[in-house]
């Protein structure tokens, strides 16, 4: 019996028992959508984690310090040190953030975030303005009232209708208007555009301390981050003598880190889900035995007529290799649209990876074959006498 056959015979067999056919494949169904489902959306989720730390600068380091009365780092040593270095660094901003009372005549905002930064910080930070300007260094030295809000602030204290030179007060202070950000984030609270930017010399003083613990610095390319951190390390190391008293963290761990632990998360989900697969395989195998034993005179006379052990073993591996196959191509289809419509509900880029599609379908095609040999070895065994006596 060739191949052409064996499928053909196969098909019969699967068409003449509809419902324990699509019963059987169920399972395979299910496993199989299963998996391509939990992969796209981790997947999805992975790359809009991946991308918001992106959008921070994978060239960013971020420097913690705690200073002490005896060992403190100095903002204008940290500008000298990374002129110093300027073949490595693209330039550095200090950073003091606290959260004010933010107003503008009766209309106020509570607990916002006002941050302190240098006149590099916009272009550090990839940062566009849609009017005014940034932060200049004469703003810092003199330490003038002058301030820079994303659109949130402006759609919040003034109807989305700011000029420059309008007024707000920061706890109490009038600062006046200098810049108003591009928006970034469809203008959303806790977003970048939530956002109030002041010279860091009038940031410490609102806060009562002339101590800045935090800065930011960019290189001149990402490549360069690992350098970068090796050379700050040396220096704060030098200044404060214990390295638990500052902290060196670059975007580029951080992505590292989450990707990490996503990969984990998706094989951990995918193994879960491909446990139904297992299950999946034993109902065939289930299924494949009663059919056996339903069709043992069948086998008896074919044997009778001259059909081989392996012609018997071919037809019935290939039955449970062709209820595999469809159960995974039918969930594939289920798999990949499910998968689109749950990423557009989640509102994340979810879609079906070609590795997760690939496996499925190779491991339902090898789990037909793997648990339909034994019911197929089975029936090929059968001694022909024995099987024609069966009733």
């Amino acid at each position: 019996m060739n191949i052409s056959q064996a499928f053909k015979l196969a098909g019969k067999s699967i068409i003449g028992s509809k419902m324990r056919s699509f019963l059987t494949m169920l399972g395979m169904i299910i496993g199989v959508a299963s998996v391509i489902i939990l992969v796209g959306l981790v997947q999805g989720v992975t790359d809009y984690v991946l991308s918001t730390f992106a959008d921070l600068g994978t060239n960013i380091i971020t420097v913690s310090v705690t200073n002490t009365d005896t060992r403190y780092v100095d903002v204008d040593e940290i500008y000298e040190f990374t002129e110093e270095n300027s073949t490595i660094f693209q330039g550095v901003t200090p950073t003091v953030s606290s959260r004010y009372t933010v107003k503008n005549g009766s209309t106020s905002l509570t607990d916002k975030t006002v941050t302190g930064v240098g006149e590099d910080y916009l272009t550090l930070n990839s940062l566009d303005l849609s009017s005014g300007r940034f932060i200049e260094y004469a703003d810092i030295k003199n330490r003038y009232n002058g301030c820079v809000i994303g659109t949130y602030i402006e759609d919040e204290l003034f109807v989305g209708n700011a000029s420059l030179g309008n007024t707000i007060k920061i706890n109490g202070q009038i600062y006046t208007i200098i810049g108003i950000q591009e928006e970034q984030a469809d203008s959303e609270e806790s977003s970048k555009d939530d956002c109030i930017y002041i010279p860091y010399s009038n940031a410490t003083r609102l806060a009562g301390s002339s101590d800045i613990s935090s800065y930011t610095f960019a290189m001149k390319d990402p490549d360069y981050v690992v350098q970068g951190e090796d050379v700050l390390d040396k220096y704060l190391y030098g200044i404060m003598k214990n390295e638990d008293l500052y902290t060196i963290t670059s975007m580029t761990e951080l992505l590292d880190t989450v990707n990490n632990m996503t990969n984990i998360l998706s094989s951990v989900l995918s193994g879960i889900a491909g446990i139904s697969l297992l299950v999946a395989g034993i109902g065939i195998m289930n299924i494949m035995l009663v059919s056996v034993v339903e069709r043992t005179k069948e086998i008896g006379i074919r044997k009778a007529l001259g059909a081989k052990r392996r012609d018997i073993m071919s037809q019935f591996v290939i039955e449970a290799a062709a209820i595999s196959t469809i159960g995974g191509i039918i969930g594939i289809i289920i798999g990949i649209v499910t998968t689109n419509i749950l990423g557009n509900a989640f509102n994340v880029n979810a879609a079906p990876t070609i590795s997760a599609i690939m496996l499925s379908f190779g491991v339902s095609a090898a789990i037909g074959i793997g648990f339909g040999y034994m019911p197929a070895n089975k029936a090929a065994k059968l001694n022909p006498i024995d099987a024609l006596r069966n009733d």
